[in-house]
């Protein structure tokens, strides 16, 4: 059976290195491989498994015309995840979750509309015809509705899927999901609780080189899934397809790894746990 993820690519990305054994959460147990050194040692078998699991839905879950939320407002996720879900034309949050984004969704729809008529109005200069401070606020209230909305502008109804980074971070995105129905698919820990994720990827959810590896085959699932939509014209969206793909690989191989500090690759998180640096540097990372 082929895989759509190599185990040299996780051992290399460091998706293996789960959190010390003190800090584990024993629903996880079945994930874990070893120990060592007082590290989880996650059992890659599964992880690659898992992920073709999660890339079959995905792709199939898209090409049905669905929709999948990224979800990663963790700092080491965060930029990651805001340009594979773009890549992808898939929507994302990577700032703080705003509390009933799906439980109250039409409230959140109507924000979004709200934030499309202020900014007709400042295009159209219609803004010029009010009062300078009512202007100004005007301006305020587009800027914030930028940094809270601008990843789920796109999305005209709930999601189909939700993918998460660090379900200890978003726990109250995943409870939204689990409230709404919506299948949830999360980079989970050794310190994770996997209640309420219907598809567990065992993984490092801390190093940086893991998550782009993980989050960019999951973008990579959503862009083989709109190839195949029925909607659309097979070779053009075979060409966007492959050009897209081709773009992340070559964008990924331009990255000269020899000018970057092992903080940047794997995180401080992870290089705690690899040298027993103390408590401070792995809680520094998470947050």
């Amino acid at each position: 059976m082929s895989t759509v993820i190599s185990m040299k690519a996780l051992l290399e990305s460091g998706v293996h290195f789960g959190h010390r054994t003190n800090k584990w959460n024993p629903s996880m147990r079945p994930y874990i491989f070893t120990e060592r050194n007082g590290i989880h040692i996650i059992d890659l078998q599964q992880t690659v498994k898992a992920i073709n699991t999660a890339y079959s839905l995905v792709r199939d879950t898209v090409a049905a015309g669905g929709t999948v939320l990224f979800i990663g407002t963790k700092r080491q996720a965060q930029e990651t995840i805001k340009e594979e879900a773009i890549r992808c034309g898939m929507p994302y949050v990577t700032e703080r979750w705003l509390g009933g984004m799906l439980t109250n969704w039409v409230t959140i729809f109507q924000r979004i509309l709200e934030l499309d008529r202020l900014e007709k109005m400042r295009d159209t200069g219609d803004i010029n015809r009010l009062t300078k401070k009512e202007g100004l606020l005007i301006e305020r209230e587009i800027n914030r509705l930028l940094i809270r909305l601008s990843g789920v502008r796109s999305m005209k109804r709930l999601p189909d899927l939700v993918f998460v980074v660090d379900v200890g971070r978003e726990e109250t995105a995943v409870h939204e999901a689990n409230i709404m129905n919506i299948p949830v698919i999360a980079l989970m820990d050794t310190n994770c609780d996997p209640r309420g994720v219907d598809y567990v990827i065992p993984s490092n959810d801390d190093a940086i080189r893991a998550i782009k590896l993980l989050v960019g085959k999951i973008a990579d699932a959503a862009i083989e899934g709109k190839s195949l939509r029925k909607d659309e014209e097979p070779e053009q969206a075979e060409m966007e397809t492959e050009q897209a793909v081709r773009t992340a690989a070559v964008k990924r191989s331009l990255i000269d790894e020899t000018d970057m500090e092992d903080k940047d690759l794997l995180g401080a998180a992870t290089l705690a746990k690899l040298g027993g640096h103390g408590e401070d540097a792995e809680e520094e990372e998470v947050l």
